[in-house]
């Protein structure tokens, strides 16, 4: 059973930078899609970006790109915040599959994985 740990979240001042890490216990991630969800209180949980695995195909939503960057390092997939605004608060969760039928744009959709960290959440405040 693959697990997921999150780390990296906290409080931070709106226009600071987060990175958020996601490490996978046991297995190789590299062989995983893998993608960060977003959770705010009384929304939806939402893609916010997804990488894939053998050319690490990188997609970011619209709302965040160009300050959102997503990457991969051997069994740790981060998520770079920069710019944060108050509206990026929420719940970050990284999440696995090995369902690799998708491009990574259509993958980036929380009911398209499997496995799933427990959460960690990220505020943005003065």
């Amino acid at each position: 059973q693959l697990q997921l740990a999150e780390s990296g979240g906290g409080l931070v001042q709106p226009g600071g930078s987060l990175r958020l890490s996601c490490a996978a216990s046991e297995f190789i991630l590299g062989y995983y899609a893998v993608g960060w969800f977003r959770q705010a209180p009384g929304k939806e949980r939402e893609g916010l970006s997804c990488i894939t695995p053998a050319d690490d195909s990188t997609y970011v939503i619209e709302s965040v790109k160009g300050r959102f960057t997503v990457s991969r390092d051997k069994n740790t997939v981060f998520l770079q915040m920069n710019s944060l605004e108050p509206e990026d608060a929420g719940t970050y969760t990284c999440a696995a599959t090995r369902n690799l039928a998708f491009t990574v744009r259509d993958i980036c959709t929380p009911g398209k994985f499997d496995y799933w960290g427990q959460g960690i959440q990220v505020t943005v405040s003065s």
